[in-house]
């Protein structure tokens, strides 16, 4: 994963050696930084205010002593979950029930206590993965070859870019398109938007259609005819973990 800013976290739990704990576990992964670790909703509120200090990501716990609901961590949870440009949420809890619920809100991850510093790590690299933000000086369109002329594409038209007989393509709804840059050029310029799902391989996730297991693994991207991509052993795992860290309907 190429450098990028951390996630900036705000910590909502109301046992102060858990939130002490995560919070450490947070700042020795360098992949987030603590903006903040409050105790209840009402104080999570405040900080996530409009004038508020920006903020990534929040882990709730789902009970918060103090509060007047049982589920006050869930409830904060709810009040953000159809809001625009809202942080991505983690619920980091001893209770396992509400699971199905927190997914269906779109939390990305669900951290079951005694936390731990693998797995802690594993969430972040998750939530970097679908941070909607692109990284600072990212391109707003891409310029490709066709012939002797120039096609201009928006980032959010690409399928998928391809290296292959040292050349690099960029697929698209409207064909495929040379390219001057390499892979690894392009993926630095576009950060945790795109999937590595191969060596030769960046993927769009947004338009991934299918995850096919049948002999190895392999994406299905684009439209009815659109690529067949395939997924290295190796990243596998990750690709699998990225492509479901918003989604529900699986049991997890």
């Amino acid at each position: 994963m190429p450098d990028e800013a951390p996630l900036r976290v705000l910590v909502v739990e109301d046992e102060w050696p858990a939130r002490n704990y995560l919070v450490e576990l947070l700042h020795a992964s360098k992949l987030a930084e603590v903006v903040g670790a409050v105790a209840d909703a009402e104080s999570a509120l405040g900080v996530l205010a409009p004038d508020g200090p920006a903020i990534d990501v929040v882990f709730a716990d789902v009970h918060l002593v103090g509060s007047e609901r049982d589920d006050a961590g869930l409830e904060l949870v709810r009040s953000f979950a159809k809001r625009p440009n809202a942080p991505l949420f983690v619920l980091a809890t001893a209770f396992k029930e509400h699971a199905i619920e927190a997914f269906s809100l779109g939390v990305v991850d669900y951290l079951l206590k005694p936390f731990t510093d693998d797995r802690v790590e594993q969430c972040l690299r998750r939530l970097l993965a679908r941070r909607p933000n692109r990284p600072l000086g990212a391109p707003s369109k891409i310029v490709a070859r066709k012939k002797k002329g120039l096609v201009f594409l928006r980032p959010d038209e690409v399928w998928a870019f391809e290296a292959a007989d040292r050349l690099t393509f960029v697929h698209t709804k409207r064909g495929r398109f040379d390219l001057d840059l390499s892979l690894s050029a392009i993926e630095a310029a576009f950060g945790s938007g795109l999937l590595r799902a191969h060596r030769n391989w960046l993927v769009n996730p947004e338009h991934v259609r299918e995850l096919q297991r049948d002999s190895g693994d392999e994406l299905v991207v684009g439209d009815d005819d659109g690529l067949r991509v395939p997924v290295a052993r190796e990243r596998a795992q990750a690709v699998r973990d990225a492509l479901l860290a918003d989604a529900t309907g699986l049991r997890r």
